[in-house]
């Protein structure tokens, strides 16, 4: 649909079907991709994309569970929402992972769905489809979630599902409509303007309490995580007025460089948390509190968007609710006018920052080295996206990441197999820039069909797949803490190079590091999709998990 077609159907009452309204929906919004999987509830929806969706790239995987994680990659690159639509019932549940994991890592995801026709909804009779509560899923795994009971209600409620996403704290919203409220005709508009779209703003008292405690701190600490994303210049220059380190996990991961003279990976600055008088926790859960430990001398500063994020570990000193980047700005301009002198302390930074990576290169090897290897083959603003593998764990403290959304890692969710079809989504949010995918080959399997996707939608994803024949994690558990009794933890893998090929996907086998680097030269020529199998022997790859978990050190 043309642009001027769309605004006339939003702000003059048209004919048009429920799936009308709901495209038209779409265009006022600024959606131009939307993945999907078809099916007869939804046949009126795509019905009126084929007929109105001129701007709106479709594209269709070959499961529900890849079109949810798609949107979730996608989603996470741009920082914009990713729009998915999945049959009810069992097509929803296929997609279920993928929103917990958007719900996890705060990612603007909409799921559009049906539900049984109107008339047979909670009466139990085995309609097509049909689950228990459909409708109470979706709360469970969502922020908001709704449900049209007539095609004039439709406008409404996308206009409302939008300002969830792009209000407050993002993380998925849902919207039901049944087929045949999708299928009616009537004569109905969007309003010509859009709702509101309106955050908290920070309380000036609650800055001036904040700047007067960190300007006293004698050693603070910033720890950014997801929602700090686009602050990181406010950030950056917190930092360099207090002389604080900036900390980040996986979700804070490229607020700030990695390589930046301020930055600190978590496993790095843990044994230096006892000394932290003043913590800046800024879009983040704030574990550490719980992790590391907390004492009375250990004062908290806490800016969120979620008022029971702020609260939901222990109370802090002083709390503002309000987004990452206005809150941090009025901060750092409040810590100004106060004239702090602190000593200059990047050449201390500067050191644990190398002894850190020594101590991580010398032990955790081959991971450090092929990791090495990917981030010299990556441009800065190029795309990592991590696993449930040796690899991807090592990834959340040795590889160094350049700029914000460039690293999509799942979270406390901990999805295995959410990666490969994630990042397709993400290459389609990245546009020319590349997206590398590693996975183990347990995770990859799980989503391992969209290989057919990528080919047909010409998605240029880079996906390497570490081949060690096991579920890793498991295995390893099993050897050292029930004395080597292993149970179900072997896999039986195809041969992944002549895999792809037959899917039509460039296949490249590389041995080890070089080989991966001769790989990788040979992948980023290439224009569609490629995969690399890199044989692993897990009995000679070291665990990651010292300097993933934390430990409680005051």
């Amino acid at each position: 649909m043309a642009d001027d077609q769309a605004r006339a159907i939003e702000t003059k009452p048209n004919r048009m079907t429920g799936g009308d309204a709901l495209v038209a929906g779409l265009h006022r919004w600024g959606v131009d991709t939307l993945f999907g999987v078809p099916g007869v509830q939804l046949d009126e929806f795509f019905d009126g994309l084929q007929r109105n969706g001129d701007g709106i790239r479709v594209l269709h995987s070959r499961h529900e569970q890849g079109a949810a994680y798609m949107a979730l990659g996608y989603a996470m690159v741009t920082g914009k929402p990713g729009v998915c639509a999945v049959v009810p019932g069992p097509g929803l549940l296929n997609a279920g992972a993928a929103l917990s994991t958007a719900y996890a890592t705060n990612a603007r995801v909409l799921v559009l769905t049906s539900t049984v026709n109107s008339a047979m909804i909670d009466r139990r009779q085995g309609a097509l489809h049909e689950i228990n509560d459909q409708d109470g899923l979706l709360r469970s795994l969502t922020k908001w979630s709704a449900r049209a009971t007539h095609a004039s209600q439709i406008p409404g409620l996308l206009d409302e599902a939008f300002r969830q996403l792009l209000t407050g704290r993002p993380r998925p919203v849902a919207l039901e409509v049944p087929p045949d409220i999708l299928a009616q005709t009537g004569f109905f508009a969007y309003p010509q303007a859009k709702p509101a779209l309106t955050n908290p703003a920070a309380d000036p008292a609650a800055i001036e309490r904040a700047a007067e405690l960190i300007a006293g701190a004698k050693n603070p600490m910033i720890i950014v995580g997801g929602g700090a994303q686009e602050a990181g210049a406010e950030v950056r220059e917190l930092a360099a007025l207090i002389q604080a380190p900036i900390v980040s996990r996986h979700m804070g991961r490229g607020v700030v460089r990695s390589d930046d003279e301020y930055s600190l990976p978590a496993a790095a600055a843990i044994p230096h948390w006892p000394d932290v008088d003043v913590v800046i926790g800024i879009g983040s859960r704030m574990t550490q509190l719980r992790e590391w430990g907390s004492d009375a001398r250990l004062k908290v500063v806490h800016i969120d968007l979620d008022q029971s994020e702020i609260t939901r570990i222990a109370p802090p000193a002083v709390g503002i609710v309000a987004d990452a980047a206005p809150a941090t700005r009025l901060l750092v301009d409040a810590i100004a006018a106060l004239n702090p002198s602190p000593a200059p302390r990047t050449a201390e930074f500067a050191a644990i920052r190398a002894a850190f990576r020594e101590e991580v290169a010398a032990e955790i090897q081959p991971q450090v080295g092929i990791l090495d290897v990917i981030r010299a083959a990556m441009d800065d603003d190029d795309v990592f996206v991590d696993e449930m593998t040796q690899v991807g764990y090592t990834s959340r403290y040795a590889l160094p990441i350049l700029a914000p959304r460039t690293y999509v890692n799942s979270s406390y969710q901990g999805t295995l197999g959410y990666g490969f079809a994630t990042a397709l989504g993400a290459q389609v949010g990245a546009g020319k820039r590349r997206v590398i995918s590693v996975n183990g080959d347990g995770g990859f399997m799980y989503t391992m069909p969209e290989l057919a996707t990528a080919v047909l939608h010409n998605i240029p994803l880079i996906a390497i797949v570490f081949n060690d024949g096991n579920f890793g994690n498991v295995r390893r558990i099993q050897a050292n803490k029930y004395g080597g009794r292993l149970i179900a933890s072997n896999l039986h893998n195809p041969d992944f190079v002549a895999l792809a090929t037959a899917f039509g996907v460039k296949g490249i086998l590389a041995e080890g590091a070089e080989g991966l680097a001769r790989a990788l030269e040979e992948a980023k020529q290439a224009d569609g999709p490629v995969l690399i199998e890199v044989p692993m022997n897990l009995e000679k790859t070291p665990s990651p998990w010292k300097h993933v978990h934390g430990r409680k050190v005051r």
